[in-house]
């Protein structure tokens, strides 16, 4: 690589983090907190991080300072603005017709899939690696390009292929099950190079796999845990691409996530009735008393009120959970559910909730606000998984004095231990059980619900979960560690071609669409 053309002696080290989520922006699950995170973390360091994102209506509504600073083709725009929470710079690859409509990021008003998704995010990872290799036209232009999830795959793919000098280039995965698949010939209607569409490209039983190529073409790789670095190396868990993760076991590298200690931090968050923390818990018992109250809840039940704040998927165990319902209620536990997912769940949810109505609430949907009063409120939150990369939703819990019930796979082994063996200070208590079935939940939550009518030993258990650091300091510098290896190293793969150049898509962002429409 030509140092000289992408870190001049004396500048900081430039990102470019690229994302389809960013809180607020835009969030359907853990990645959007993420990807605000830690971002914001690596700026305290040093970095002069820059994101990228897609011009979906709530970001280009959320976003401040926005300014027009490249036109793209076909009308669309590369704008530059910034987060409204932290001020983190971010470009937003405005083109209406992609991204400029109801629903989420990748479903629409209906819950399912846009059809044209392989062309949203191709055009979107296509004029973020434009981006990266030519700049912003105002004097900026990254170092190396940290890529997240499938989404954002194919950037890697494009900055390989264009063969060097270029940016180095980090992918992270966030969830190996979710892989952008798409039909070969799809991916030849848009004009993506046929070394993209081959066994040792990112082709993947007969298909386009998005995630195949972040992998393959990275020149290091990520993920969120490291139980699931490990766990994804397995025919168990490597969802069909074990062998290719085996084969580049040596640029893989497996980091706990952090959370957001600012924005999740019970002591200051306004969202909650009544603050409180580690050592003033005094203000759990009014936001329980608020929660009941607000969902229709007995507000003088004696057991604990037990939360679910989850998508509603076969990972996140939703059936399971239905099943345990009946069971949980047994015991005396009131119960709180939110979330969205799976149609059959989300009836499933309702029906339970039918006629019990004073113990079992449900809310389909995803409210932040009331996601952080539910965690304030509960006594105990339920986080089991099938697979789980990390498990923020854990440690949300936790940094609220809620006491998970959870399985020890993933990032849920690498961040809660059982109450019953003790495990290392710092890591929290948790209530784990090992078999994915309705029975073993129960009697997990069975447990935590006789330790929580020893108020004394409940109270020590949840002081020892809040003063876990679960923030983004130490998570952030081990990310620096490796942008600083990958940039210093000598003979290093960003600095050589990687695969075939990919000189037909080499015009600038003013004058020619990087991927056509």
């Amino acid at each position: 690589m030509d140092q000289e053309r992408y870190r001049p002696p004396g500048r900081r080290m430039r990102v470019l983090f690229a994302t389809s989520e960013l809180f607020p922006l835009a969030k359907t699950g853990g990645l959007g907190d993420v990807c605000a995170a830690l971002p914001a973390a690596l700026g305290t360091l040093g970095v002069e991080v820059r994101a990228i994102l897609p011009g979906y209506i709530s970001a280009l509504d959320g976003a401040r300072r926005k300014r027009t600073i490249a036109v793209l083709p076909d009308g669309g725009r590369l704008l530059l603005g910034d987060t409204p929470d932290t001020g983190l710079p971010v470009y937003l690859i405005d083109r209406p017709e992609l991204f400029r409509r109801a629903g989420n990021p990748y479903l629409g008003p209906d819950k399912r899939d846009w059809p044209d998704n392989l062309r949203r995010f191709a055009a979107f990872s296509a004029a973020a690696a434009t981006l990266a290799l030519q700049g912003d036209g105002a004097g900026w232009q990254p170092d190396l390009v940290h890529a997240n999830d499938w989404h954002t795959g194919l950037i890697m793919a494009f900055l390989a292929l264009h063969g060097a000098p270029r940016p180095c280039g980090m992918f992270t995965i966030h969830n190996l099950a979710y892989q952008g698949n798409f039909p070969l010939q799809e991916a030849r209607a848009l004009g993506l190079p046929e070394a993209l569409l081959v066994l040792e490209g990112a082709e993947f039983f007969g298909q386009l796999s998005c995630i195949k190529a972040g992998i393959r073409f990275a020149d290091s790789i990520t993920t969120v845990s490291p139980t699931y670095a490990g766990e994804i190396l397995t025919p168990e868990h490597g969802a069909g691409l074990d062998g290719l993760l085996r084969a580049r076991a040596a640029d893989l590298t497996g980091i706990l996530n952090g959370i957001d200690n600012i924005s999740w931090n019970p002591a200051k968050d306004l969202d909650l009735p009544a603050p409180y923390d580690a050592e003033h818990l005094g203000g759990k018992a009014i936001d329980k008393a608020a929660l009941r109250q607000e969902l229709g809840l007995d507000p003088t039940a004696p057991g604990p009120l037990v939360i679910g704040v989850n998508r509603l998927t076969h990972q996140k165990m939703a059936d399971v959970v239905a099943d345990a319902l009946p069971m949980l209620l047994e015991q005396g536990c009131q119960v709180a559910l939110h979330g969205q997912g799976d149609r059959e769940l989300e009836g499933a949810y309702v029906a339970a909730a039918a006629g019990h109505e004073s113990c079992l609430a449900v809310r389909i949907g995803y409210q932040e606000a009331l996601a952080h009063r539910m965690q304030a409120a509960a006594d105990i939150a339920l986080t089991p998984a099938r697979f789980e990369p990390c498990g923020l939703t854990t440690m949300y819990a936790m940094r609220y004095g809620t006491l998970p019930v959870t399985r020890p796979v993933g990032g849920l082994a690498d961040s809660v231990a059982d109450v019953d063996t003790g495990g290392s200070w710092g890591r929290g208590p948790g209530f784990l059980f090992a078999e994915p079935t309705a029975d073993a939940l129960a009697a997990a939550v069975g447990r935590a619900g006789t330790m929580f009518h020893n108020q004394a030993a409940w109270r020590a258990l949840q002081r020892r979960a809040m003063r876990e650091d679960f923030g983004w300091a130490r998570p952030a510098r081990r990310y620096l560690a490796l942008y600083r290896q990958l940039l210093s190293s000598e003979g290093r793969p960003c600095s050589q071609t990687c695969g075939r150049p990919w000189d037909d898509r080499s015009a600038t962002l003013h004058e020619v669409e990087p991927v056509a429409a």
